[in-house]
């Protein structure tokens, strides 16, 4: 029984992973002409990471899973441009033109950028999960539930 519920958890995954690795390589075909491989990879491991953050227990807020999303995503961008970039040096891109850049490789333009496509991203990976696996879409919440609840600061009299 285990066995067979690990099975079908990794094939999940492995599913969730190429939709994010093809979704990834479209996207970067529409907004820059072209991809890389690379990019399929980066794309597909995002995705699971990113969908993995509103697993298990309670649903963090959308905010802070967007939070989360951009650093993963900036972090799997610095990441696989070292190697990509300067180690095997196949020059797939270059930020070093662009604001705050770190060695090129990222940039807090993009970063913000990643903060808000984590959004759909969030949600795509929720949907693919239901219509695919009949799992159940999380309750998102757009903020964090101290700055909602009944009993914050600002509902008091």
């Amino acid at each position: 029984m285990w066995e067979r519920s690990v099975a079908v958890s990794v094939v999940k995954r492995m599913v969730i992973f190429v939709a994010g690795g093809l979704t990834y390589g479209l996207l970067e075909i529409i907004w820059r002409g072209y991809s890389h491989i690379s990019m399929f990879v980066v794309g597909g491991l995002c995705l699971v990471i990113i969908g993995s953050i509103d697993e298990g227990g309670e649903v963090p807020c959308l905010l802070w899973q967007a939070c989360l999303g951009s650093l993963t995503i900036t972090v799997m961008e610095f990441t696989s441009g070292v190697i990509v970039n300067l180690v095997m040096g196949l020059e797939v891109w270059d930020y070093s033109q662009l604001p705050m850049n770190v060695m090129g490789q990222i940039c807090l333009p993009y970063s913000v950028l990643w903060l808000i496509l984590s959004i759909p991203a969030i949600y795509y990976e929720d949907i693919l999960r239901r219509f695919l696996f009949g799992e159940r879409i999380p309750h998102q919440r757009l903020l964090p539930e101290f700055l909602v609840s009944e009993n914050s600061p600002k509902k008091a009299k």
